[in-house]
């Protein structure tokens, strides 16, 4: 026992004692985010202190705004790069809560088969449904299974929506018949169908009792307004968090485009195709072609919502704000496989960019998104704090089973090839229109696209302004990373990592957490370079790092 038992507070009034500080301990977001004092700072230089933990992980929500109008159940985003996000890795993220930008480095037709993939992969009312007519044949219901996935099609008696309901074709209709057999022999003529002006509630319990896979909505004419389908109802019980338009349900689609005039059509071709949300691509927003492009698309397609940048100073911001961005993109240089900093000597640390952009951003309710130097869930934590409403992956998503390419082996290890946009591989040439979508003809469908391949602005030099150089400067390199798996998988690690931080931090949504930042409630600290080897693996001879497991 102490000599001097009496010396020690009453331990009580612990908690009380704290109110005899001057501050509370670590630093405040304007202490740490201070470039006079600290310079510039990347997520690894510091760490959010831990609050209580009074609530389990599984209640925090992790919703936040992309746009003005646009809110996401999970904050994850996959960067338009052509060896990242096409449709199949943008179906993925909408289904698992996020949303993937469709990249640009392709025809306008190919970009918008695309994003007419995302938009049929999931619906309410299916408005705008792939119509025959009785005279077609078995060939064409196997050309649309093909392209789209689905050989469930309704029949009309001209093969157009609006036109009289005269029957339906499924897959068992089709199968072990001949190619030339007109539907008129094959199709199923006992309907079930439901009114015109239904609920979709309504129309899903019909469905669910009907045990049909496909329910047709009829006027009172029997005319064929839209459809309802099966698969549908199985998606949202498998998918609760799908980021959906409120109104059709249908998938959230999001895409690229450049700053240039010949984006002007590309764009229309995407918004005739279903386009939810447009990403202008530059590493340098703040150009007289971006805030032009802005102004022209807020009053030709008020109804697309318009990511603006990339930005990284508060001055770039302002620009794009004033032209209408309806969110903002920030990040220069701290990808995982670009050397804007190091070529250009132009760009900021990430972390000091996102908290200089969001807090001005924040003024004017425009939502911004961190776009780079995501390398693990902590980064996208500290992204949160900072203000961005979400993170924008590439490398992280490179090298899953969604991201386009092929697998190949390469020391030993199972990859795929990730290049930069900066790259020279990919400024030098247009990647081919991906099979998916190659393939000719003009049959049933509006998505089936011209097997020629036709000619388009590269991406990647519009990107870095470089179309007229003679001598294309590199801004990024080509590599290879690791096999990840399935973004099914690989996602849901991220979102159950994410709760758990948020649990150990004390906040139980995102809204939270950045009040409790701008607060001066949660709390942060720097890491020098010793504090960084304490805080990852050391002192092993050898280990194993596994990030999850699947239950």
């Amino acid at each position: 026992m102490p000599a001097n038992a009496n010396a020690y507070l009453d331990p009580s009034q612990a908690i009380e004692h704290l109110k005899s500080y001057e501050r509370s301990d670590g630093l405040a977001v304007s202490d740490l985010m201070d470039s006079r004092v600290h310079g510039g700072l990347t997520y690894n230089d510091f760490l959010l202190l831990p609050g209580k933990i009074d609530f389990a992980a599984q209640e925090v929500v992790t919703e936040s705004r992309i746009t003005r109008n646009v809110s996401l159940k999970t904050p994850f985003m996959s960067s338009p790069m052509d060896t990242v996000t096409e449709s199949e890795m943008a179906i993925a993220m909408a289904l698992l809560g996020g949303i993937g930008v469709i990249h640009h480095n392709q025809p306008p037709a190919a970009q918008a088969a695309m994003v007419r993939a995302v938009k049929r992969h999931e619906n309410g009312f299916i408005t705008d449904p792939v119509v025959l007519s009785p005279s077609n044949t078995v060939e064409d219901v196997l050309d649309v299974k093909e392209r789209l996935g689905f050989a469930g099609i309704p029949i009309t008696q001209d093969g157009h929506l609006g036109s009289k309901l005269v029957g339906i074709v499924t897959n068992r209709d089709i199968q072990f018949r001949a190619p030339t057999t007109p539907l008129s022999e094959i199709m199923t003529t006992d309907l079930v169908t439901a009114p015109e002006g239904i609920t979709l509630q309504e129309a899903n319990t019909i469905l669910r009792d009907s045990k049909k896979g496909k329910l047709p909505i009829v006027d009172k004419q029997g005319r064929l307004t839209s459809l309802l389908a099966r698969s549908d109802l199985l998606k949202n019980k498998t998918y609760p968090l799908a980021s959906k338009r409120p109104e059709s349900k249908q998938l959230y689609a999001a895409a690229a485009i450049g700053t240039r005039p010949a984006d002007r059509e590309r764009l229309a071709a995407l918004v005739e195709a279903g386009l939810d949300i447009v990403v202008l691509d530059s590493s340098q927003g703040n150009s007289v072609f971006q805030i032009e492009m802005i102004r022209w698309i807020k009053q030709t397609y008020p109804q697309v919502e318009v990511i603006a940048g990339n930005v990284v100073t508060r001055e770039q911001a302002a620009e794009l704000i004033a032209a209408g961005a309806d969110g903002l993109r920030i990040g220069m240089g701290s990808g995982s496989i670009c050397i804007t900093q190091e070529v250009m000597a132009v760009g900021r640390p990430q972390a000091t960019a996102v908290y200089a952009v969001a807090e001005f951003a924040n003024k004017f309710g425009v939502p911004v998104i961190a776009d780079g130097g995501i390398s693990n869930v902590g980064h996208i934590v500290k992204a949160l704090s900072l203000g961005a409403g979400a993170v924008m992956m590439g490398g992280l998503l490179a090298g899953t089973t969604e991201a386009p390419g092929e697998y190949f082996w390469h020391e030993g290890k199972r990859v795929k090839a990730y290049r930069g946009m900066g790259s020279l591989e990919a400024m030098e040439q247009g990647k081919p229109t991906p099979p998916s979508v190659q393939r000719g003809g003009k049959g049933p469908g509006s998505s089936k696209l011209p097997a020629k391949q036709t000619t388009h602005e590269n991406a990647a030099t519009s990107r870095y302004f470089s179309e007229s150089s003679a001598v294309k400067v590199a801004q990024g390199v080509s590599g290879d990373v690791q096999d990840k798996g399935s973004v099914h998988a690989f996602i849901p690690y991220l979102y159950v990592g994410l709760q758990h931080s948020f649990q150990d931090i004390g906040v139980r949504n995102v809204r939270e957490l950045q009040d409790s930042v701008r607060a001066g409630k949660t709390r942060f600290e720097l890491r020098t370079a010793s504090a960084q080897i304490e805080g990852g693996v050391h002192g092993l001879n050898s280990y194993t790092k596994r990030l999850f497991a699947a239950a």
